[in-house]
């Protein structure tokens, strides 16, 4: 799977810019504010329909204008190709669309362009809020089991439906009963798929984290289901029953899911410098795409901004051979050329992009993948 064309218009500074010759490995360098941000932020909007820097139309579309558009060409080996492009209007108006025709869901852009972020607000995974690293567990079991997606939406609409009625103290006991029973059926499979989902993800992480920072020691990853794990997700309910009602929500659920990284026992984000912490970031993320590789066959892209900051030459490098490795198709970062043009095995795979001024130039054109 490999984005082989780009089309950009009106986000952020860049105006317009057709990008091809695409190569497995993509470095765009350039001065702080010259647009290289903005390019993968476009390549993320085209498969997620919106930034990751915030959720603003405002701020993504070009000062003064009314919409941006992004257009791209993804291959899939063994299936073809397929267009994907995504319109965002100040007026909150979203239009997707799939070889041409209009889609219904962001989910049709996920499965043809599958994206994996590390920048500045993927350290959120460390010391963020439970929400972001529930949705990056969400965002790994979502590509490896087909059945979680429809079960995750049924799961929202059983709590709110139950908690609707807690809120009101309206329903009674044996309509409540109801919403219960469903909302701990799929609550229990919503756990079931993240617990085997996690089993395969761990040793991955951990192996990862012996390359990449073998003088750490004991590096654990662990989930929490969101209740105690010595009852069912029905009796979790049952035993919370009294007070769901006094307070007017479910206290319980995978909806209170949380991964936490350990090293010796101790929270990471509070042993760790900045590096470190950034260093294992793309150990969660790294691991992701080897599961999904190993799974489905299928390959994510890499979206890596800045990757030099705050790491040191070796440590930088270190990263970029477990990109290089994973043979997935990158799309990364740097101020200086130098920083990154040469932490690569094959020379021949490695495209190099200058930015200057919302201007895109290639320097070294290669053939498509």
């Amino acid at each position: 799977m490999a984005l082989q064309h780009l089309n950009i218009h009106r986000v952020r500074n860049i105006q317009s810019a057709s990008l091809t010759g695409f190569g497995r490995l993509n470095v765009f360098f350039g001065e702080n504010g010259s647009g290289k941000t903005s390019v993968l932020e476009a390549i993320h909007l085209l498969g997620m329909a919106r930034s990751f820097r915030g959720t603003s139309a405002r701020t993504l579309i070009s000062h003064g204008l009314a919409d941006c558009v992004v257009q791209g060409t993804v291959a899939r080996s063994g299936s073809g190709r397929t267009t994907l492009g995504v319109q965002r209007a100040l007026s909150g108006e979203l239009s997707l669309r799939v070889q041409g025709a209009p889609a219904k869901a962001v989910s049709e852009l996920v499965e043809h362009l599958p994206l994996q972020v590390i920048n500045a607000d993927s350290f959120a995974l460390l010391t963020g809020s439970p929400p972001a690293r529930r949705q990056y567990l969400n965002w790994g079991v979502f590509h490896v089991e087909h059945r979680f997606f429809p079960e995750w939406q049924r799961f929202q609409r059983c709590i709110k439906q139950r908690n609707s009625g807690l809120r009101r103290d309206k329903l009674a006991d044996r309509e409540l009963s109801v919403w219960t029973r469903e909302l701990a059926d799929s609550g229990q499979r919503l756990n079931d798929f993240r617990q085997d989902y996690f089993a395969d993800l761990a040793p991955r992480f951990r192996a990862l984290m012996e390359r990449l920072l073998p003088q750490l020691g004991d590096v654990e990853l662990r989930l929490r289901q969101g209740w105690d794990k010595r009852l069912s997700y029905v009796e979790a309910l049952a035993a919370t029953l009294h007070s769901d009602r006094e307070k007017g929500f479910t206290q319980v659920g995978p909806q209170r899911a949380d991964l936490k990284v350990t090293i010796e026992g101790r929270a990471a984000e509070d042993v760790l410098s900045r590096g470190q912490q950034k260093l294992v970031i793309c150990g969660l993320k790294l691991a992701q795409g080897q599961l999904m590789q190993e799974k489905m066959g299928r390959q994510c892209c890499y979206l890596v901004d800045d990757l030099p900051s705050e790491l040191d030459a070796r440590h930088c490098l270190r990263v970029c051979e477990e990109l290089d490795q994973l043979g997935a198709q990158v799309f990364i970062t740097c101020v200086e050329a130098a920083d990154l043009a040469d932490q690569w095995s094959e020379p021949a795979e490695v495209a190099m992009f200058h930015v200057e001024h919302g201007q895109v130039t290639a320097l070294v054109q290669h053939e498509q993948v």
